[in-house]
C-alpha cells in the first residue's frame, strides 16, 4: 500500500507527535508499505510567530498537490492542522477522496495561553477541519470522549508505544544531583504549565530537560532548578535514570509519550487527573495522580520502580501501527460529508 503521510510536525522538532509518526512511517515500511511524509523540510519554510524554531511550510497550495499526485497514494492521512494540513485536505475535498486525519495537540488550550483566544474559538476551527474526516484519530479514551461532546464526528482510537529496549532501567545515570530528584521532560513552553511544578516546595532537586520559548526564563526565574536542555537518543534515557520521580504539571496532553517512556525506564509518575496521564496512569499503581501535585510528587516516592516498568511493557508500538491501519481508508473512497461543519 502506498501511504501519504501529511504533517506539519517533523525533525528537527522533538515532541510526541514527530516521534509517534516517525515510528509509524518506519513501521510502515519495514511491513512493506510504501510511505510518503509530505513534510515542511519539503518546501520553504517561515519561522512560527509563537514559536521561532518551529518552521511552517510555505507556498504549499500549487506544490502540495504536485506531490501528491506524483506519488498517487492509496490513503492519505493528514496528521496536523497547519499549513501542510489545509493544504490537503482541500486537495482531497477538491477530488472528493477519502483521507484520515488525527488528533494529536490541544491547540485552542495552547493559544489561550498563548494569545488570550477564546477556547470555543479553537475548536469551532477544528471542528470544520476534522470534519471531512473518514476517522479521526484519537490517542486515548478520555480525548475521544471530549471530541464526541464537543461535536466531532466519527472519533476513533489509535493507541501509542514506547521502545523499551531503549527506555530502560539499570543504565548509568547522566547526572548526580542531590536527592530525591523530580523530573520533567518535554517542551519548555507555556501550555506545559511549568512554573506549577518548579513552585513546589520539595526536598532534593528538579531537573528539567527540554528545549522551548520559555527556557531563557525559566532559567533566570529558577536559578536553583537545573536546566539541561535538549536531549536525544542514549543521553534522554541516562537523564531518565538520574531521576527519582517524574513530574508532568501539563493539563493539556492528549497522551504524554514521556510518560510511557519514564515509566519504561523505572520512573514513577506524578501528575494532574487530567487527560492523558488518567488514560496512561489510569489506577495501575505506577503513578500518582492529585490536583495537589506536591502530593503526587511526595507519594509517587514510594511506588516500586519494577511496576512502573511492567505497566510500561503493556504498550506497543506494534499494536500502535497495525490499528492506524485497521482505521485508514483508501484514496478512492469518497471523503464524507458533515453538514453541520464541513465546508
Amino acid at each position: 500500500m502506498k501511504v501519504a503521510l501529511v504533517t506539519d510536525a517533523w525533525a528537527p522538532q522533538v515532541n510526541g507527535v514527530v516521534r509517534t509518526l516517525s515510528v509509524l512511517a518506519d513501521g510502515l515500511r519495514a511491513a512493506g508499505h510504501s510511505v510518503q511524509a509530505v513534510t515542511p523540510d519539503l518546501f520553504g519554510t517561515i519561522p512560527c510567530p509563537t514559536d521561532p524554531a518551529i518552521r511552517l511550510a510555505v507556498g504549499v497550495r500549487r506544490s502540495l498537490p504536485r506531490l501528491l499526485d506524483a506519488f498517487a497514494p492509496d490513503t492519505i492521512h493528514i496528521a496536523t492542522e497547519g499549513p501542510l494540513g489545509l493544504a490537503a485536505r482541500a486537495y482531497c475535498v477538491a477530488r472528493q477522496s477519502g483521507f484520515t486525519t488525527s488528533f494529536h495537540t490541544k491547540f485552542p488550550e495552547y493559544l489561550q495561553a498563548r494569545l488570550g483566544l477564546p477556547v470555543s474559538w479553537g475548536y469551532a476551527a477544528l471542528r470544520w477541519f476534522h470534519a471531512r474526516s473518514s476517522a479521526v484519530m484519537v490517542a486515548t479514551e478520555t480525548v475521544r470522549s471530549e471530541l464526541v461532546r464537543r461535536g466531532f464526528p466519527r472519533v476513533v482510537p489509535w493507541t501509542r508505544g514506547v521502545d523499551a529496549t531503549m527506555f530502560r532501567p539499570g543504565i548509568a545515570p547522566m547526572i548526580e544531583l542531590p536527592r530525591p530528584v523530580f523530573l520533567y521532560v518535554g517542551r519548555v513552553s507555556p501550555e506545559k504549565n511549568l512554573p506549577n511544578f518548579l513552585d513546589l516546595d520539595l526536598p532534593g532537586s528538579k531537573l528539567v530537560v527540554g528545549d522551548g520559548p520559555l527556557l531563557p526564563l525559566l532559567r533566570h526565574c529558577y536559578p536553583h532548578v537545573f536546566f539541561a536542555g535538549r536531549q536525544d537518543g542514549e543521553a534522554l534515557v541516562r537523564h531518565y535514570v538520574s531521576a527519582d520521580v517524574f513530574v508532568l504539571p501539563s493539563r493539556t496532553e492528549t497522551f504524554g509519550l514521556v510518560l510511557l517512556e519514564a515509566l519504561a525506564c523505572g520512573l514513577p509518575v506524578a501528575a494532574l487527573p487530567v487527560p492523558g496521564p488518567l488514560d496512561v496512569i489510569g489506577d495501575s499503581g505506577a503513578g500518582v495522580l492529585d490536583r495537589d501535585l506536591r502530593a503526587a510528587a511526595f507519594a509517587a516516592l514510594t511506588i516500586p520502580r519494577e511496576r512502573c516498568r511492567a505497566h510500561a511493557l503493556r504498550f506497543s508500538w506494534r499494536a500502535c501501527i497495525d490499528q492506524f491501519l485497521s482505521n485508514i481508508v483508501t484514496s478512492t473512497e469518497r471523503a464524507p460529508i458533515d453538514t453541520a461543519h464541513a465546508a
